[in-house]
C-alpha cells in the first residue's frame, strides 16, 4: 500500500522535462504578444464595462515626457460623477453631486436629445462649488433647444461615456417647489421649503405638515425605509419638526437622510392626527398603516435636502462665544466685501458668515484673502434664489453655538455713531461695546437701527476710496432699519422679514436714537453698480424689478421702470442732505498719517 502511494506521487510530481517547459513557456509568451497586438490595434477593452473604456494612443515618431504620460494615464482613469439631483432655475441647471470636484475648469455638462439619448452636445460648466461640507454644485449653462435638462457630466478630453451619471436619478426638480435645505436644531429638524404659499411674516398651522426621512431619493418608486414626524411650527419656508427617536439618540446615524415635508389633507389634519412617528419599509406597507389617513392627498414635496451632523455648527466654542458676529447674504459684490468688512471689525465685528448666492466675480478669493489677514470670514454656499429670509433662518441657526449677538445687514450698509464723532471720541470696538451692555439683559434681545439712504452724490463712477467716502448726500428722512439680535433668543418658526426677527415671548427689541447711531446705507450708487440690481433681487417676498408689478415698493427708486435703462440725470438723484459725518469719522480713524490711504483701498486699484 505504501509503494503505491509512493508511485502515485512521484506520477503527479515528476518534474517536467527542460523541453516540455520551453515548449510550453514559448506557447505563452507568443499568446501573450498576440494579446498586447490585437490590443494596440483596439480603442478599447475587448470586455466592455459599464462605462470605463481606456484609450491607449502611441503618436507616431514622438517622445512622451513623463509628466504628459502621467496626465494622460490620470485623465483616463477618471469615471464619470454620479449626479445625485438636478434643480432648474430660470438662467441655469444645478446639478448635486456627491464627490468633492477638483480641476473643475476641465468638467463639462453633457445633455442628451429628447428623442434620441444617442445625440449629445457639451457645454462647460459655469461653475463648481463645495456644499454642506459633502457634496458639491455644479452650475451648468440651460439645455439647448429640444434638448433634456437631465444633464450629465463629463470630464474634457474623455471619451468615456456619461450615461453612468443619468442611471441612478433622471429626475429635474423645480427651484420653485422644492425642499431644499435641512439642518439639525436640538431634537428638531428645521427644514427649508419653496412652494409651500405660506402667508409671509406670519405664523402658519403646523398641523397642515409632516416631516418625512428616509435614506432613498424621493421620486423612486420603492421609499425603502422612512420615517414620519409631526410639525412643530410652520412659518414663510420653514417647517420644524420633531426628530425620529432612533436620529435623536444616535444623529451620527443619520448623516445624509434625505428629508421631505409632506402636505397634508386638512380633512384629515382635522379629524385624524398621526402618531409622533410612523414606521413604514415601503409604500405598500404605508398604506396599510396609515391610520386611515389617505395618502394620495397627503403630497410628499420633491426635495434635495439632506440632514448632516456637523459638529461645526452643534458644537460651542470651548474659549466662550464671539461677542459680535455679522451675517449677510450676496451677489456679485466681491469689489464691496473688503471695505465692508475691515471697517466693521473695527467697530468690533468678530466673525463673518457670508452666503453667497451664486457669485460668479472672483468673491472667494477675496474672502480667502481676507481670512488670511485674520478676519475670520467663512463662506457658505447657498444656491437658492429668492431665499434671503430662509437663508438668515439658517444663519441664525448656525452662529447660535458661535455669537452671543448676530448683526445681519447687507454690503452697502455702515454703521456710524455721530455722536461720538462730534465729541472726538475714540471710535474703535463701539459696536461690540454697544450690545456687550445688553447680553445679560432679561428682557433685550435685538437692537434695532434706522437706515439713511444715500444717492450717486453727483458721481458718475465708483469712488475710490469706497462708498464711505465717495458718497455724501443722503435723503431727508430714514428708511427702514436693520437688526442686530440674540441667536438663542429668537422664536423657534425662525420667523423673519429680513430687517428683523420674531423674538421668545417676554423678550423685545429696542430702537437706539438716531443721535446715536445710524446706518448709511448707500442704496442708490452709481449707475454702473447699481443697474446690477436688476438681474433679480435675492428677498423671497420682493418682486424682481423686471416685473411691472410693485413699482411704489420702498425697495425700488421712485421712478425706475422695468428695464435697466439709466433714468436722466441719475447722478443728482437722491440727494436732499448733504451728510460728510461717516466720511469724516473714516477719515479721521482710519486713513494711513502719511498717505491718506485706507486699508480697503487694494481691492479698488
Amino acid at each position: 500500500m505504501e509503494s503505491e502511494q509512493r508511485l502515485k506521487r512521484k506520477r503527479i510530481y515528476r518534474p517536467y522535462s527542460r523541453a516540455q517547459f520551453l515548449s510550453r513557456r514559448s506557447l505563452i509568451l507568443c499568446l501573450s504578444f498576440f494579446i498586447f497586438l490585437m490590443f494596440l490595434s483596439s480603442e478599447r477593452f475587448p470586455i466592455r464595462t459599464v462605462s470605463f473604456h481606456p484609450v491607449v494612443s502611441v503618436p507616431s515618431l514622438s517622445i512622451l515626457s513623463k509628466n504628459s504620460l502621467q496626465d494622460s494615464f490620470h485623465a483616463k482613469l477618471r469615471f464619470p460623477l454620479s449626479v445625485e439631483d438636478r434643480v432648474l432655475f430660470p438662467d441655469h441647471l444645478l446639478l448635486l453631486v456627491s464627490d468633492k470636484i477638483d480641476e473643475a475648469e476641465k468638467l463639462d455638462c453633457v445633455y442628451h436629445k429628447v428623442l434620441n439619448h444617442k445625440d449629445v452636445v457639451r457645454q462647460r460648466v459655469l461653475s463648481v462649488d463645495e456644499f454642506d461640507g459633502f457634496r458639491s454644485v455644479v452650475r451648468c449653462p440651460l439645455p439647448p433647444w429640444n434638448y433634456s435638462a437631465a444633464a450629465g457630466l463629463m470630464w474634457r478630453g474623455h471619451g468615456v461615456d456619461y450615461s453612468l451619471s443619468l442611471r441612478s436619478n433622471r429626475t429635474v426638480h423645480s427651484w420653485d417647489r422644492l425642499v431644499y435645505e435641512a439642518a439639525f436644531d436640538g431634537k428638531t429638524a428645521v427644514v427649508f421649503a419653496k412652494g409651500l404659499n405660506l402667508r409671509p411674516h406670519k405664523e402658519s398651522d403646523p398641523n397642515r405638515f409632516m416631516c418625512q426621512f428616509g435614506l432613498k431619493n424621493s421620486d423612486e418608486e420603492d421609499e425603502g425605509f422612512v420615517v414620519m414626524t409631526e410639525a412643530i411650527v410652520a412659518a414663510q419656508e420653514v417647517v420644524r419638526c420633531s426628530l425620529p427617536s432612533s436620529i435623536r439618540n444616535n444623529p451620527d446615524l443619520a448623516q445624509g437622510i434625505r428629508v421631505t415635508v409632506i402636505l397634508a389633507s386638512r380633512n384629515d389634519v382635522e379629524h385624524v392626527r398621526m402618531p409622533s412617528a410612523v414606521r413604514f419599509r415601503n409604500s405598500r406597507s404605508y398604506d396599510h398603516r396609515r391610520n386611515r389617513m389617505r395618502q394620495k392627498e397627503n403630497i410628499a414635496m420633491p426635495s434635495v435636502a439632506k440632514l448632516y451632523n456637523s459638529k461645526s455648527y452643534q458644537t460651542k466654542r470651548n474659549d466662550g462665544k464671539f461677542e459680535l458676529c455679522a451675517c449677510t447674504m450676496l451677489w456679485n459684490q466681491a469689489p464691496a466685501l473688503r471695505e465692508w468688512i475691515m471697517y466693521h471689525t473695527w467697530l468690533g465685528v468678530e466673525r463673518w458668515f457670508i452666503y453667497d448666492n451664486n457669485s460668479d466675480d472672483g468673491i472667494q478669493d477675496v474672502i480667502e484673502e481676507l481670512d488670511f489677514q485674520d478676519y475670520n470670514v467663512s463662506r457658505h454656499t447657498w444656491p437658492w434664489i429668492k431665499t434671503q429670509e430662509a437663508g438668515f433662518s439658517h444663519c441664525a441657526l448656525r452662529a447660535r453655538n458661535e455669537c452671543k449677538w448676530v448683526g445681519f445687514f447687507d454690503v452697502d450698509e455702515f454703521y456710524y455713531f455721530p455722536r461720538h464723532h462730534r465729541r472726538g471720541l475714540p471710535g474703535q470696538n463701539l459696536l461690540r461695546s454697544l450690545v456687550a451692555n445688553y447680553s445679560s439683559s432679561r428682557t433685550i434681545a435685538e437692537i434695532r437701527t434706522a437706515c439713511h439712504s444715500f444717492g450717486p452724490s453727483g458721481l458718475s463712477s465708483p469712488p475710490l476710496q469706497g462708498v464711505t467716502v465717495g458718497y455724501t448726500c443722503r435723503l431727508q428722512s430714514p428708511e427702514r432699519h436693520k437688526s442686530i439680535v440674540r441667536p438663542d433668543l429668537l422664536n423657534e418658526t425662525l420667523l423673519n422679514v429680513v430687517h428683523h426677527f420674531q423674538l421668545k415671548k417676554g423678550f423685545r427689541y429696542l430702537n437706539v436714537p438716531e443721535s446715536s447711531i445710524i446706518i448709511n446705507h448707500y442704496k442708490y450708487q452709481v449707475w454702473e453698480t447699481f443697474r446690477a440690481k436688476f438681474f433679480r433681487r435675492v428677498a423671497t417676498y420682493v418682486v424682481d424689478w423686471q416685473e411691472n408689478q410693485n413699482q411704489g415698493s420702498k425697495d425700488r427708486a421712485p421712478g425706475l421702470g422695468t428695464e435697466a435703462i439709466e433714468p436722466p440725470n441719475w447722478r443728482k438723484q437722491f440727494c436732499e442732505v448733504w451728510d460728510t459725518g461717516l466720511r469724516d469719522f473714516v477719515l479721521a480713524n482710519l486713513a494711513d498719517p502719511a498717505t491718506g490711504s485706507l486699508p480697503w483701498e487694494k481691492s479698488l486699484l
